[in-house]
């Protein structure tokens, strides 16, 4: 436990950092847990289950059953107790808990009282969220549910590395499809330059009369136009391809990134913009880990930011001869921070502080910004001082 008894597990950076290399897209994932849920609720005869991920800043209910439910901050969460341990975590009943009795889930009309929480533990020791079965009224499972309840949970956390398992094929399978596509873009002017030299030395030995020679260079031609005709259809064919799986074009991150945290934005008020700089909008590029970034310095933002303050974030693409240079800008008009704690940023030391609306600090969330962003040879600079907001920019090389 750490101050003021905020339930911190004590491999946390290691816990998020595990989380992040999962690199979860949770837009997209009901469809792949929904029946799980279902079946949790049918187990236990509940009236509610989701599936929670946790990280730095948000609960996220990738499904649910019995409730609409999104996300929450981390601070009002039953399931941040859930990550503290591989054992089970039960709440009899939540309206004589002090540490949930004054939630609005609980005090509330119709309000919860009873909780039973999994951890999913993706890694020895290492819990990523939680399987959690709610109900309204007071309840006791069996052991004969709660055995089917963990045969349940085992079977999320091996979903879960088989779409991160699917998503490591896919990047295998663009980055394939990128190197025949530089292949075929390498030898195309080679090839142009045979097929032209092959027709000049026809065109003026045809009086030779040699026509072994005459034989041979038609041979030459007639090769190299087949291959230049290939390494034309294989960039014809890469141009018309749709995004891969593991990529986002400009549109797509900034849509992804307006889904997830524009509801965080409202609960305090705040003006939440996302600005795509002009040109380079349908270019492709690798979404490895960009949500991990992008997500933990807008979180960060909107938690040290006042109410009707306003976070701004741009995201543009650079588009030079030998490199593709993706920049993610993210400014506040939060409190902003000192000197020492920028360079405590930049080296991957920083520490947690309460937000401005007495938000709980879960510590490493931009530490974890800074690693990613070095594991990706990218570059990260922070402008800010006390009382004038804060600006992160991230830039991150992209391949061609």
């Amino acid at each position: 436990m750490a101050n003021n008894s905020i339930p911190i597990p004590e491999n946390e950076l290691a816990r998020i950092m595990t989380l992040s290399n999962l690199d979860l897209d949770f837009t997209n994932l009901e469809d792949s847990f929904k029946d799980l849920t279902l079946l949790a609720t049918k187990v236990t005869g509940t009236e509610i289950s989701l599936i929670n991920i946790v990280d730095s800043y948000t609960q996220w209910t990738i499904a649910n059953q019995g409730i609409d439910l999104q996300q929450m901050p981390r601070e009002d969460s039953v399931c941040q107790y859930t990550l503290m341990s591989q054992q089970p975590f039960e709440v009899k009943d939540m309206s004589i808990d002090d540490r949930f009795s004054s939630k609005f889930y609980v005090n509330s009309p119709g309000g919860l009282r009873y909780y039973y929480g999994l951890p999913l533990q993706i890694a020895k020791g290492l819990n990523i969220g939680a399987l959690c079965v709610l109900d309204t009224q007071v309840k006791a499972l069996s052991p004969e549910k709660i055995e089917l309840l963990e045969i349940i949970a085992q079977t999320v956390v091996k979903r879960l590395k088989s779409i991160h398992a699917m998503e490591l094929l896919n990047a295998k399978l663009a980055e394939s499809n990128a190197a025949k596509k530089k292949a075929a873009h390498d030898i195309r002017g080679p090839l142009a330059g045979i097929v032209g030299l092959s027709e000049l030395i026809s065109d003026q030995g045809a009086a030779t009369n040699v026509p072994e020679l005459m034989e041979y260079i038609g041979m030459i031609n007639k090769s190299g136009l087949s291959l230049l005709e290939l390494a034309e259809e294989i960039l014809s064919e890469d141009q018309q391809q749709a995004l891969a799986d593991n990529e986002f074009n400009l549109p797509l991150f900034k849509e992804k990134l307006l889904k997830l945290y524009q509801p965080q934005a409202k609960v305090k008020a705040l003006d939440f913009e996302v600005y795509l700089e002009a040109g380079n909008e349908n270019v492709p590029f690798s979404k490895n880990k960009l949500l991990q970034i992008a997500g933990n310095l807008i979180s960060n933002a909107i938690k040290f930011t006042p109410e009707r303050g306003k976070v701004v974030v741009s995201l543009g693409l650079v588009l030079n001869a030998d490199e593709k240079l993706l920049n993610i800008t993210v400014n506040d008009t939060g409190v902003g921070i000192d000197a020492d704690a920028v360079e405590r940023i930049i080296i991957g030391k920083a520490e947690s502080t309460p937000g401005t609306q007495g938000e709980k600090g879960y510590g490493f969330g931009l530490s974890l910004v800074s690693h990613l962003v070095e594991a990706l040879n990218g570059k990260i600079t922070v402008s800010s001082s006390p009382g004038s907001g804060t600006r992160f920019e991230v830039l991150l090389p992209q391949k061609l």
